[in-house]
């Protein structure tokens, strides 16, 4: 029976085709910044495990208000934070998730995935990869900086990002070169954080499998209480 590769094995099988394809300066340009970027600690000064989330209300992609209390309370929420969808990673991350949906639906989660692109934009990004969950915008950066993952981007990166198309100040629709960090929460009825994947590496995102046998365990413990 042929099975679908891991997430993992699709980001490593990408970044192995774009370190061939990709001229050296641009590989090196970028490993430096990821570098600095973990270096400045955002990691460990973004929410983590045990703290409480704010309430947040952010517009979906057809610019409807999205509550995420309101999803929390109903059970388990997982909450990416994406770079884009002009991100081929990020792309691999949202299909893989689609992929585990029917299962996380299973286990009475739901799942939202939130980037600083504009509604429109965000709309282009689900249907692009068919995404059955919703995908949140947040332009004003309440979100990311709210947990802590909002960073600006370097000048070099800048430069880079605009020569080959990608304007994420115009993408973005605040006028700003601001990224959050991509991570992974799962948060539950409490509205407290149960896992926390916060990784500078934007070539480096959570395996659903772990996030599902963290969420399969967290309802075992709730069941039992």
């Amino acid at each position: 029976m042929e099975t679908n590769p891991s997430l993992s094995q699709e980001l490593a099988a990408y970044k192995a085709g774009f370190v061939q394809r990709a001229a050296p300066e641009r590989v090196a340009m970028m490993e430096t910044a990821t570098a600095d970027l973990r270096a400045t600690g955002i990691e460990a000064t973004a929410l983590q495990v045990g703290a409480q989330v704010p309430e947040l209300t952010l517009p979906d992609a057809l610019s409807r208000p999205v509550s995420l209390a309101s999803l929390w309370q109903q059970g388990p929420l997982v909450l990416i934070f994406y770079r884009g969808g002009w991100c081929p990673y990020c792309n691999l991350e949202l299909r893989a998730w689609q992929r585990h949906l029917a299962a996380l639906e299973a286990l009475g989660g739901q799942l939202v995935a939130v980037s600083p692109q504009t509604p429109d934009n965000s709309l282009s990004t689900a249907e692009k990869n068919e995404l059955a969950f919703p995908a949140l915008s947040d332009s004003a950066l309440h979100a990311a900086q709210a947990f802590g993952l909002a960073f600006e981007m370097p000048s070099e990166l800048i430069e880079l990002y605009n020569r080959v198309g990608n304007d994420l100040s115009v993408l973005n629709g605040n006028g700003r070169w601001v990224l959050p960090v991509p991570a992974t929460y799962v948060i539950d009825r409490r509205g407290r954080i149960v896992y926390a994947h916060v990784e500078a590496d934007y070539r480096e995102r959570a395996e659903p499998d772990e996030v599902m046998a963290a969420i399969a365990a967290q309802e075992a413990r709730y069941t039992v209480s």
